[in-house]
Formats: C-alpha cells, sequence, structure tokens
C-alpha cells in the first residue's frame, strides 16, 4: 500500500522527463571540461602518498559477521556491513539489503572499471533469508547485475523497493513485487514503513541517460512507542539543506547510515558527495539524540582522489571536535554486526566504536 506522508514538491521532477536537483545547479561534476581536467591536470599532480591495499587491509582488517539467523527478533535493530553502501538491516523482524553488491568491480563489465579493496563482509552464501531488497539510485557502486541476477533467484519471494524509474531495469532482470517511490512517498511492507527521502546526487547507468532515473535515501520504521524502531538511510549526497527536514519528519532515528567518502576532489565532487566534516554536520542536523552515525560508502572501491584510509580519520576527528560521544560513531570493518538496539545482544555486540585514538 502506498500513501503520502506529506504533500511533495516537484521542483525535482525535469520539465520534459527525468529529474534534477531543485536546490543547486549541476556543479562542474556535470561539465565534460570539467572530468577532463580533473583526469588530465589535477589527478597527475597529486603528490600524497599513495595506499596500496596491504596497507589498507592492515589498517582495516575485516571482522566476522555476528548477525542473527534466521531472522533477529522484532524488537531488534541490528546492522551488518557488508561494504561501501550495502548493509544487511535486520528490523521488525525482517532481513532487508540496502544497496547490494557482491560483484568484484563497481563497472559494467567485469574487466575493468574500480575494483573491490575488499571482498564483501559477508560471504552471499551465508545471508539470511532476505524478505526485501531497497535501492537508492541506479550507479553501479549501489545497483549490481550480478548480484541482483543473483538474488532474483535465490529470493524470489523478496520485494524491491526503488525511486522512481529504477524499477523498469529491476523487472528487465527478472525482479517482481517492485514497488518505485518519489520523494516523500512511503510503502507498507508487512508491518515496516520505508519512505523514500531527498539527496543531492544524480543517476544513470549509461552517459545518454543522466539523471533519467531519481536517486534518493529511505527511513525505515516499525513498531510505536518504546518498541519504535528507524534508521535513515542516507544515499549518495552532497551537503544539502533537506537534512533536519527529513529528521523532522521522520525521527528520531535510531541510527543514521552516512556517507563519508568519494569526495576529492572537492571543487569537482562537492555537489554530489559529502565530505567527512559535512557528514558529522548533517548527523547534528537530522537531530535524533542517542543515535549511531554508521560510516559508509568508502573503503571498498576506489571512486575519486582521497587516500582510501582517509575517510574514517577525517570523521573521526570532525566527530572529536564537535564534542559528540565517542560510543556514537561507528566505523565499521567489513563484515562487522552493530546490535544497534533490542533485546538478546550477544556480548560485546556495542563494539566497533570509532575513536580518533583508534584509528591507524
Amino acid at each position: 500500500m502506498l500513501r503520502r506522508v506529506s504533500d511533495a514538491p516537484s521542483a525535482h521532477h525535469r520539465p520534459g522527463g527525468g529529474y534534477r536537483n531543485p536546490w543547486a545547479p549541476e556543479g562542474e561534476h556535470g561539465r565534460l571540461g570539467s572530468l577532463l581536467k580533473w583526469l588530465l591536470i589535477d589527478r597527475p599532480r597529486d603528490r600524497r602518498p599513495a595506499v596500496d591495499r596491504a596497507a589498507f587491509a592492515a589498517a582495516h582488517p575485516p571482522a566476522e559477521p555476528t548477525f542473527p539467523t534466521p531472522r533477529a527478533d522484532p524488537r531488534a535493530l541490528v546492522l551488518t556491513w557488508v561494504g561501501h553502501s550495502s548493509f544487511l538491516l535486520q528490523i521488525g523482524g525482517r532481513n532487508l539489503l540496502i544497496d547490494p553488491v557482491w560483484g568484484a568491480r563497481a563497472s559494467p563489465v567485469s574487466w575493468a572499471g574500480p575494483r573491490r579493496w575488499a571482498p564483501p563482509g559477508i560471504d552471499f552464501e551465508r545471508l539470511p533469508p532476505i524478505d526485501g531488497i531497497v535501492t537508492t539510485h541506479d550507479h553501479y557502486d549501489h545497483l549490481d547485475r550480478p548480484t541482483v541476477r543473483r538474488l532474483i533467484a535465490t529470493a524470489p519471494t523478496a520485494r524491491w523497493a526503488a525511486p522512481l524509474g529504477v524499477g523498469a531495469w529491476l523487472r528487465r532482470q527478472g525482479a517482481t513485487g517492485v514497488t518505485e517511490l518519489d520523494w516523500w512517498s512511503s510503502l507498507e511492507w508487512d508491518g515496516l514503513t520505508l519512505t523514500a527521502t531527498p539527496a543531492q546526487h544524480f543517476s544513470g547507468r549509461r552517459p545518454d541517460n543522466r539523471n533519467g532515473t531519481l536517486w534518493g535515501g529511505w527511513t525505515i520504521r516499525t513498531g510505536s512507542g518504546a518498541d519504535r524502531r528507524a534508521v535513515y538511510v542516507v544515499g549518495d549526497s552532497a551537503a544539502f539543506p533537506e537534512f533536519p527536514v527529513v529528521g523532522a519528519r521522520l525521527g528520531p532515528f535510531d541510527a543514521v547510515c552516512m556517507p563519508i567518502g568519494a569526495y576529492d576532489p572537492e571543487w569537482f565532487m562537492g555537489t554530489i558527495h559529502i565530505n567527512p566534516e559535512a557528514a558529522v554536520a548533517a548527523f547534528r542536523a537530522i537531530a535524533s539524540p542517542g543515535a549511531v552515525m554508521a560510516a559508509k560508502h568508502w573503503g571498498t572501491f576506489k571512486l575519486t582522489d582521497e587516500p582510501m584510509t582517509e575517510p574514517p580519520l577525517r570523521a573521526a576527528a570532525a566527530w572529536a571536535a564537535a564534542g559528540l560521544d565517542p560510543r556514537a560513531l561507528w566505523i565499521p570493518r567489513h563484515g562487522e554486526t552493530r546490535w544497534i538496539t533490542g533485546p538478546h545482544a550477544p556480548p560485546g555486540a556495542d563494539g566497533g566504536l570509532a575513536r580518533a585514538s583508534d584509528l591507524p
């Protein structure tokens, strides 16, 4: 069942079809000349020491997943980081995958494009029964064809939630039970309420289809009163003015999955990806006292120029500078499970919290 939670403005609908960011012009990221300047001029001038894969693996070793199976207690909220923006979310007794990517590359082809720096934190064969899959937009590092087809084969009754326009691609892969939502629209799934939220980003799996489908984030809620559980999955986004609006309309949240990587050079990426300091500021603007910020969109695919180990260091430093509770910043290891709230948490389930002094 679909329902409106507010009167959604249509400013993000592009006249003639497609979508746009209503808060800012497209910026340098949409210009071919800027792309060439970054790749041919800025990148060759970058003299920062490179972080190789061995150094990254030593600094960020994987964890053994400890998620409950086949399902968590309906009162529990449990997150396990697969890598990049992929999470296993256990909420309301349901198992959801967020932006699932098990592929070796974030690319339309298997022989080129950004390759994983770390394997998926959960072996695909070890996944619990999947009830739903939620995707934020159609970029290759969030919507992976081999993974989608694998999920369709292994979880044929799972439901799919996607922004407007993405459902057609999912159906072509064989997915059923697909629902597409506009910003501020909600979907009821067996006691869960999923609401599509705005983001400042872009879309397109081909150069000729830029912004032909919608992008965004999601809030996922269940229960009421003391048993209310809520997560805000921030989609790929630059800093933009709707973060406090999402918090006011749909919060408070127990956890906010916040991107912290793929921001350098900021003159080029600043209109589509948030940097770690702005991510911490956005988390504060969402205004959910006691919430955990789960860092995502880092440490798996090298998409931009910052060293692979930099995003968590900057995020932890910004967190400390803001005087926030160090126990509420979770910079997960691949495969790490965090029991956000609820009964039957195993010993040490609140581990994995990042303090600036703990990071290499």
